[in-house]
């Protein structure tokens, strides 16, 4: 659809005189609310300035000039001129989604371009819940997008793995734990001991003394404090890798908080001698107020560091390793500011590569309106909600389809791909709360829906067989309108990556699901003949390919069998 949109755009183009370039027409162009009104629409009211005349005009007038290949009708309705799209349109796009596969959509506009992600992101010591689920899907998905387009991506998961919070947990198992128990039970009881900290710290606050000197003793690298924090993230990160591998995320650098430290001086010196840095009630900071922002506090009175400048440091070691394009921070939003504050604070320093700093903020997840938090023990663990849907998938698979060949896999990449598909189903911003039951449905807008959709496609191709002729005869309403969703596939990955909104695509794909099934139920295709019987199983083929790639960039797998 990009290249017929153009193609019509340049057509345009000539026709007002150059009052608008063809990339700026292409940009103008709309789907119709209804497929009676026509396949696209440009809206003629950009040219009225231009041409002094009214939309209404304008539009008549391109109608009575305009000719493009690919193009059956153009008509004018008020101000807009409307465009049905000719059968051969269709038959090439089914064909060439055929013809090119799995790089149907794909392009090389990245190519030379490296894209640094920062997303997951855990705090060592704690386990995965819900609420880590929006930066570690949404940053993944953004991944394996730039990554469709052609770009280099560099995966990094900035492990929380420094702080006070140390000096806590090494201070509750001194306490109260042992390493037998901590081995047999992991991260669970890592939140334990932390829970039971701060249950005990309300009631003896000098624990919290306690626990800053100890950390005190860490920052200064006493072996025994040194030892258990390794021992510490060891144990997370072979939790955290189980989560991983459900979602088959990998990470091409686990390099936390704490790579940073001997990395942060430098840059402390260099706002030193830009004069950035002012002293507040102790503190060092840099003044943002000229931006309408709080100051970014960049030392504590003690002379600690804190997230800022450990972000900071972070980022400059990431441009001289990586030299990249564009470094993407994908968090909550409730880190907004955080991010303004240092991101201008970069470009303060002087790095011409500030304006290739990018937040991409997420919403809150709750379950039943309850908040999540780990220090009152108030989580809903992500490994306990994936076993959960896993488990449910399976008593519907036992049940429907009890012969099912590796149903336990077939279970495990419904149930997750359900939770994911969810999560991601709404505009990245917006609150959301979870509730399983709608999330694990087989009817409407769910991950089961689309990727049961993909099985009934596998599920005809192996009782048709492999056809590799090409499509010649499309005549129902319901096939072109499959097609038309198909066609758009390219753009919306554009539209994702420009957005940062994996959503784009979670949505298209249930468009994709929805017009296939309509096309299922209306046209006979297993029993239909001639050319028609061929065509149509080149449109369940092509079909099948945009579903696959389409979840496979939201993280979701797609089983042959259902």
């Amino acid at each position: 659809m990009q290249e017929l949109k153009l193609k019509i755009a340049q057509t345009i183009a000539t026709l007002v005189d150059g009052a608008l370039s063809p990339d700026e027409i292409a940009a103008m162009l709309e789907y119709p609310p209804d497929s009676a009104m026509g396949d696209l629409a440009l809206p003629c009211f950009k040219f009225a300035k231009a041409m002094r005349k009214s939309p209404v005009m304008i539009a008549s007038a391109l109608r009575d000039s305009f000719s493009c290949e690919g193009v059956k009708e153009a008509r004018a309705m008020g101000g807009y001129l409307n465009f049905t799209l000719d059968t051969d349109f269709y038959l090439a796009t089914v064909n060439k989604i055929v013809s090119e596969g799995e790089n149907y959509g794909r392009s090389e506009e990245g190519k030379g371009k490296t894209v640094v992600l920062d997303y997951s992101s855990p705090n060592v010591a704690k386990p995965f819940h819900i609420g880590h689920l929006g930066t570690t899907v949404i940053g993944h998905s953004l991944k394996k997008l730039h990554e469709f387009l052609g770009y280099t991506c560099i995966g990094i998961n900035h492990l929380g793995d420094w702080g006070t919070q140390f000096g806590k947990i090494i201070c509750a198992y001194r306490r109260w734990g042992s390493r037998a128990e901590v081995e047999a039970g992991g991260v669970d009881e890592l939140v334990r001991i932390y829970v039971r900290f701060h249950e005990e710290a309300e009631k003896d606050p000098a624990l919290n003394d306690e626990a800053r000197a100890e950390f005190h003793k860490l920052e200064l690298g006493d072996e025994e404090n040194i030892a258990l924090w390794k021992w510490f993230i060891e144990i997370s990160l072979a939790e955290y890798k189980k989560t991983y591998d459900q979602l088959g995320i990998e990470f091409d650098s686990y390099n936390g908080e704490a790579f940073y430290t001997d990395k942060m001086p430098e840059q402390i010196e260099l706002m030193r001698e830009k004069g950035l840095l002012t002293l507040d009630d102790g503190a060092t900071i840099v003044n943002l107020e000229a931006y309408n922002m709080p100051p970014c506090l960049i030392l504590k009175r003690d002379g600690s560091t804190l997230y800022p400048t450990r972000d900071i440091a972070a980022a400059v070691y990431r441009k001289r390793t990586y030299d990249f394009d564009k470094c993407i921070y994908v968090t909550s939003s409730g880190q907004s500011l955080h991010f303004a504050q240092w991101f201008k604070v970069v470009e303060m320093m002087g790095y011409d590569w500030a304006d290739k700093l990018v937040h991409v903020p997420y919403g809150t997840i709750s379950i039943g309106g309850a908040k999540l938090a780990t220090r009152t023990g108030n989580v809903i663990l992500l490994r306990d909600l994936f076993s959960t849907a896993v488990e449910k998938c399976l008593d519907v698979i036992n049940e429907k389809n009890p012969a099912l060949e590796n149903k336990e896999a077939t279970a495990e990449a419904v149930g997750v791909g359900a939770i994911v598909f969810y999560y991601l189903l709404n505009g990245r911003i917006k609150d959301s709360d979870f509730n399983m039951e709608d999330a694990l449905s087989f009817d409407g807008n769910t991950g089961p829906y689309t990727q049961y959709t993909y099985a009934r496609c596998s599920s005809i191709l192996s009782k048709t067989g492999d056809i590799t002729g090409r499509a010649t005869a499309l005549t129902e309403p319901s096939e072109f309108a499959l097609v038309k969703v198909l066609s758009r596939f390219p753009e919306a990955v554009k539209a994702a990556i420009r957005d940062y909104e994996p959503s784009v695509i979670t949505r298209y794909s249930l468009e994709v699901a929805t017009a296939f099934n309509k096309f299922y139920q209306d046209c006979r295709i297993i029993s239909s003949e001639g050319e028609v019987n061929e065509s149509r199983v080149l449109l369940v083929k092509a079909t099948r390919t945009v579903i696959r790639e389409a979840l496979a960039l939201i993280c979701l797998k797609t089983p042959e069998k259902i």
